[in-house]
């Protein structure tokens, strides 16, 4: 078997988060485990980013992230995170010969400093991209070669810009299969209307199970916690904030289901194979990328209305958590992500 050749590959991680995260951050996450799973591939991968991240790849950094300066000030001034990006990017372009392939998880900037290395480059919007500023965006840099994380967020992406779908994949380590003792419903999200926290309260009371949710208070949307969450919180509808990825095993695994109810075009969801790394069966809003990461009646089921979900409570007894563990190893493993944007760097460097 001929050895494939080694990739010299830079990955340029946000700056909001270290990489990886202290709890909430799943872009960091994702960054984190795509950037050891190449690693383990056998290839040259420098990680590109803030100072209190943590890599087994050779780490560039640069200053603390925004979390961490958040930390140690109480004040910061909202010009700080694009100051931050600044840095990575000087960074970025200080060591540009230095990579056969430049993997971006940023969303503009960046595109100017790679200029004509654009055409070695990836792309990766952790985001929709069918708002208007994105929409600029791709149509001031035609030659930006784009991973859409689903098939459902490709479809905003203009044609000469998407290279492929590559979906999200976790670190098989992480997580364990859990036989759960289903006595609860979970939610993880933010608390806002996008992410939709007060349907699952809604299930929850009509099926008689307690709910447990977890995720923070949406920055951008305050009040919105504060007039749908909050008022119907007590013994059996409880918030538990943020919590991190230790604490998500117990959370996810001894729930009967996670509750996924989105209310906007998610262009992946990882709170949803998270889950189903626990062997936890997903119960989704048909909405973005939903259809493409749930199979239906394998690894939970995917509804329309209130009545469909909980129609879809009474039949979680048909579905077995070993199965659904197992369709989390077949298709969403860091591995398994690793390999598929390989294959995408390797047709951008055989197009010379």
């Amino acid at each position: 078997m001929l050895q494939k050749k080694r990739i010299r590959i830079a990955q340029v991680a946000p700056v909001i988060f270290p990489t990886p995260p202290a709890d909430s951050g799943g872009t960091e996450r994702i960054v984190f485990d795509l950037t050891e799973a190449l690693v383990a591939l056998g290839h040259e991968v420098t990680l590109i980013a803030p100072s209190d991240s943590q890599t087994s790849a050779r780490h560039l950094a640069t200053s603390p992230s925004l979390y961490r300066w958040q930390q140690l000030h109480d004040n910061v001034p909202p010009g700080v995170p694009g100051v931050l990006e600044a840095l990575v990017l000087e960074r970025l372009r200080q060591h540009l010969d230095e990579f056969d392939i430049i993997h971006c998880h940023g969303e503009f900037c960046h595109a100017a400093v790679l200029g004509e290395r654009r055409r070695h480059s990836v792309t990766t919007v952790h985001w929709r991209v069918d708002e208007l500023d994105r929409q600029l965006f791709f149509k001031g840099f035609a030659d930006l070669p784009v991973a859409s994380i689903s098939k459902a967020q490709g479809v905003a992406l203009p044609e000469q810009n998407h290279l492929g779908t590559v979906y999200h994949g976790l670190d098989a380590r992480r997580f364990n299969l859990d036989k759960g003792s289903g006595e609860y419903l979970a939610f993880i999200g933010r608390m806002t209307d996008q992410k939709r926290p007060d349907r699952t309260i809604e299930v929850a009371r009509a099926t008689g199970y307690p709910l447990r949710l977890a995720g923070g208070i949406d920055v951008g949307n305050p009040d919105w916690f504060d007039r749908h969450v909050a008022p119907e919180l007590d013994e059996r509808i409880q918030h538990v904030g943020v919590i991190n990825d230790h604490q998500k095993q117990a959370f996810l695994g001894e729930a009967a289901a996670l509750l996924f109810p989105i209310d906007w075009p998610e262009p992946f969801g990882l709170v949803m194979i998270e889950a189903m790394a626990c062997g936890t069966p997903v119960i989704a809003w048909r909405n973005g990328s939903v259809e493409e990461i749930i199979e239906e009646g394998v690894s939970g089921f995917v509804v329309d209305s209130h009545e469909e979900a909980v129609a879809a409570v009474k039949r979680l007894p048909e579905l077995d958590r070993r199965r659904v563990r197992e369709a989390f190893l077949e298709r969403f493993t860091a591995t398994r992500m690793a390999e598929d944007y390989v294959a995408l760097y390797e047709t951008l460097l055989a197009n010379d």
